[in-house]
This record gives structure tokens, sequence and C-alpha cells, in this order.
């Protein structure tokens, strides 16, 4: 930075200039008014509906009651600071010093180069980065406060540590101050431009663009493995795929995908699609299409979605394929309905499904990570009062909370890059797929969040029943394939094991490197990451299995093809969609895919 500041600013064209301001205002007034609505509906819901200003002020309360550790805690803070200021005044006569406290490597906030070389910019970096360490410090070592109130001020005083970054604002950014002088301040208008355009897009909501959505089409260059929909309902589509290979195994694979997203973040591009790759390795593979569905769709229940899911499915498999036994394969919320479809069945004595593969999927919500923050009565009820009056969840307010349990990744990277820089995003088709949201109906979520995530039901014993039979998953026998990614934070990896007790079969349980999408979808050809195994049975704790586990190297693709191989080694000729009992439909991925909540 300290090359370019005494550069020539390039100045901006007058009339370009005007013309844009003009442009700005006009658009301004319409999200004013858009705004201003969106406030008046949310007044009904209260000033604080989610409880946080109470949650912070029993956090001070508590903290108020031992002034003395409060003293203790400034006094290492000024402390530091007076270490920062002298090692920093050094730096600048010329003299090396040590920081005071250094950023996490993995940090991208700080990888300008400007932050370590320009002694004013590792100031004001060391400075946050001592107040973010003091400010989290003290709130989580407040004594008295219940685990759910402590886990929600901590939630919230990151989000607020992370939102008061250096990085997110103009005069305290180098590689935006560079921009800023370099364009002659363009990037800040075009950035306003992009927030005015994320702001109509949301009709006066912040949704962030993080990528370029004219650069996919779903059935064309992302979700695009060939194959039909052979079978419909109101809930979702059937797909089957086109197979590859002139053998294929005798038992079919249903894969259940969460409704909570879309399908097709196991088919994005044909490198990285897990359903693709399946069928090139010999499954005759069929996947639900969920529906998006809107105010009509209200009162369908959890029933309803096994019952016009996983459960048509299978009837439409026997009736495509002749064969009564499948694999089946559930991801996050999709492997939760597998698991309860699974019990469902063993209570009716159903065996067809022979194997079950769960991927990143909690059926134990004791520890449901920092999801929990979210699942709390105050805010349940929150979110049912605005469901009883849509009908549905809308599917921006499921992609917040998402992308606020990673807010430097998924919010401020973009508002840096989108607002401050001026520049368009990237084309990715992971964060393309992350802002295809979905919307949720009112009965079957609000089920799902109090039985499942309030309450932990599907774990007990017939706490639960569903299609009129009491919920059992110690009644599955079948073998099971758990697996989990350690970075995990929408399901974490100790929640996920804790489903290894609770099912009957054998169990296979298997931890990849990475996150909830990245460790799951890695297909071998890109050699990244790694996995662990255990060939011991699964023991009650998650830290046994991971002291007794080995490292693997690359994907763990190729360890679950060779479990669910032994679980049916026989093969048929392969199937071609449409020519069988069910003619096809429409091409894949089909129409429902194609329903988007905004």
């Amino acid at each position: 930075m300290g090359d370019q500041q005494g550069g020539k600013m390039n100045m901006p064209n007058p009339a370009e200039m005007s013309k844009a301001m003009s442009n700005i205002a006009e658009r301004s007034q319409r999200i004013v008014a858009d705004f201003l609505q969106r406030q008046t509906e949310n007044a009904k819901f209260g000033l604080d509906p989610m409880n946080i200003g109470s949650a912070f002020m029993e956090m001070t309360t508590k903290m108020l009651a031992d002034p003395q550790k409060v003293m203790n805690a400034q006094m290492s803070l000024w402390q530091d600071y007076l270490a920062l200021w002298q090692n920093t005044a050094r730096r600048m006569l010329g003299e090396a010093a040590p920081p005071v406290v250094e950023s996490d490597p993995t940090d991208k906030r700080f990888k300008d180069e400007a932050w370590e070389k320009n002694q004013v910019f590792d100031f004001i970096k060391q400075s946050y980065l001592l107040s973010a360490r003091w400010v989290q410090s003290v709130v989580k070592n407040v004594d008295g406060l219940d685990e759910k109130t402590a886990r929600k001020v901590d939630f919230y005083t990151r989000q607020f540590v992370d939102a008061m970054a250096p990085t997110n604002f103009v005069m305290t950014n180098p590689e935006v101050l560079r921009a800023t002088l370099d364009s002659g301040g363009e990037n800040l208008v075009k950035g306003l431009n992009n927030v005015l355009s994320d702001l109509e897009r949301g009709k006066g909501q912040l949704r962030i663009r993080m990528t370029d959505h004219d650069a996919f089409k779903v059935g064309e260059n992302i979700a695009s493995t060939p194959g039909k929909v052979i079978h419909q309902n109101e809930l979702a589509q059937v797909i089957q795929y086109t197979p590859t290979t002139e053998q294929v195994f005798k038992r079919p694979l249903m894969i259940v995908p969460p409704w909570i997203n879309k399908y097709y973040i196991m088919d994005l591009k044909p490198k990285n699609s897990l359903i693709k790759w399946c069928v090139d390795q010999g499954h005759t593979v069929f996947v639900m299409s969920w529906v998006n569905p809107d105010e009509k769709l209200a009162q369908y229940t959890f029933d309803d979605y096994m019952r016009l899911g996983p459960l048509q499915t299978l009837d439409v498999i026997e009736q495509v394929t002749g064969e009564r036994e499948v694999n089946g394969l559930g991801y996050c919320l999709g492997g939760t309905l597998l698991t309860a479809t699974q019990a469902v069945m063993a209570g009716k004595g159903d065996d067809r499904i022979k194997s079950g593969t769960y991927f990143t999927c909690m059926i134990d919500f004791a520890e449901p990570g920092e999801l929990g923050v979210f699942v709390d009565e105050a805010q349940i009820q929150l979110v049912e009062a605005k469901m009883q009056e849509r009908g549905y969840l809308d599917g921006s307010e499921m992609a917040t909370t998402f992308s606020m349990l990673r807010a430097n990744d998924l919010i401020w990277s973009f508002v840096v890059n989108n607002y401050l820089l001026g520049k368009d995003p990237f084309p990715f088709d992971l964060l393309y797929w992350n802002s295809d949201s979905t919307r949720m109906p009112y009965a079957m979520h609000s089920f799902y969040l109090r039985k499942f995530y309030q309450e932990n039901k599907l774990r007990e014993p017939g706490a639960l029943t569903m299609l009129g039979v009491p919920v059992d998953l110690g009644k599955i026998k079948t073998p099971a394939y758990f697996l989990s990614a350690i970075e995990d934070h929408i399901a974490p990896w100790t929640s996920n094991y804790a489903g290894t007790q609770l099912v009957g079969g054998p169990v296979r349980y298997v931890l990849s490197a990475s996150g909830h999408i990245a460790g799951v979808i890695n297909p071998p050809a890109s050699n990244k990451y790694h996995y662990w195994t255990n060939p011991k049975k699964p023991p009650k704790s998650s830290e046994a299995w991971f002291q007794g586990a080995q490292q693997q190297p690359g994907s763990w693709w190729p360890d679950w093809l060779e479990w669910v191989t032994k679980q049916a080694p026989d093969k048929v000729p392969a199937r071609v969609p449409g020519e069988g009992p069910l003619k096809a439909i429409e091409d894949a991925p089909g129409a429902y895919v194609k329903m988007r909540a905004v």
C-alpha cells in the first residue's frame, strides 16, 4: 500500500458519474419503499422476536455480578494493547518486532501482504484481533448462564465480531483503498449498484449474490446427467438415470436427497457429480427430486414426505425393474427421512431396503451444533407464526441461517468483493446451488423442528408414530454406512456418530475431511482431502472411534463402492429409463428442480 499512496488518482467522467448517481437515487426510492413495507409486515413479530436482547441482558447481569473478573479481563486487554503500541513504534523506527497476536493462517480476510508489511495496517489488524479475542473470551467465561443462553450469546457475539472486521470497511482495507485510487472511485459506484441490485432482488431485503447466476442453467451445464422422469406426484418427481455400462448391479440404488436444498448438489458438473459416478460404476440410480412447495402444500406433513417420497419410489422401482430389494442412500435430512422410513417399514415387516447409506445425517439431535441456536422455543414460535401466515418458510430465511454459520466465507467475503471492490462474483457451481433455495411447508417443518431438533424424539423407541407405526430405530437390522465430515458446521460429526448406536444392524462409520458439502462431494479424480476409517465395531463414544481410526488418502467414494458392492454383487443387463412399464414423462432433471423460490 505504501508504494501507491503518493500515486495519482484517476478521476471518473463527470457526465457518466452524474447519470449513475441519478439512476442510483431513483432505484433507492423504490428500495426504501419495499424496505418500509417489509418492516411493517415484520413489526407484528415484535422488536426482538428471537430474544437476542434478553440473552445478552442476562449475560450482562451475570458478568456484572463479578466486577473483579471484568476488571482483570480489562487489564489484560490494556496490557496487550500496550505491547502492541510499543511494537508498532519499534517497527516504525525500523526495528524488528514480533506480533502480539497473529491471524489464523486459514483466515482469508488478511491475505493481502499490506496487512503485514505496512505498519499502519498491521496495527489495525492486530488491534482488531486483540479486541475480538477479548470480547469472545469475556463472553465465554461468564458464570451462571444456562447452556442454551451461553450458546446464543457466543454465536451472536461472533456475528458482531465478524461484522466489525477492518476488512469490511473502505478506509481500513488496503486492497479496497488501492482499487479506489486506481479506478477513481468507480469500484465504489459499481459496488453501490451491486448493493441496489441485491436489494431489488430481495424486495428491500439484502440478498447477496454469491455467484454469476447467468453462468449456469439447470439441465444444461449443471444437473445434466442424462436420465428420465418416470413418475411424479405432488411432492416429488422420480428420476431414473440412463446407464453407461452394459451390465448393472441387480439391486437398484435409491437416493433420498434433502428437501431443504435441491438434489443436484449430487449432480453439479460431470466431473464432480456423485450421481454420474454411481451410474458409471454400474448402479441403476433412482433419485427423488422434491417440489419447491408453496402455500398449497402448507398442511403436508413428515408422514406425507415419507409416503409420497421413499415409499412410493420403492413401488416405482419395483414396477420398473422387477426388483423388490434396493440399496438406500440419504443425504443430510434425506438420511433422517430414510432412517425413519426404514424404522416404519421394519415395524410393518417390510424389508425392501436392504442397506442404508447416510451422508452427514443426524438421527440423534442431542448436540445439533450451532444450528441449535435457532431452535429454542421463542424462535420456533417465530418461525411457526411466519409459516402459518404464508403456508411455508421462505427459502431465503433458511439460506441466511446457513450463511451465518460461516459468515466470513458466505457473507462478508462477498460484501468486500461485490460492494467494496465492485467486482462481479465468480461463477461457481456450488454457490449457484447454494443460492437456489427451497421453501419448507408449514406442517412438515414445524414437526421437524419440534420433534427432532427441540425434543429429540426420533432416537427414543416408540416416542413418535409415523404412518400409524411406532418408530424404533433399533429395529433397523440392515447394514449401515455412516459418512460424516470433520469440519461440518450443519451436522457435527460427533452428532452424526451418535446414530451408529441407534440402528440395530452392522455399521461402517467413515469420517471425511472438510465440511458438509466438500466432504461429501469429493470425486476420486480430484485427489483431494482424506478420510478416516476404523475396521472395528463403532464404540459408544466418537472420541474412542477416532483414537482407533486410520487416515486414508483421497476420496472416500471407492471405500463406499466396495462396501455397497459387497451387499449385492450380482449383475444384470442395463435398464434403460422409459423402456419399462413406466414411460418417460420428461427428460432429467425434470420440472420440479427448476422451480425457484425467488
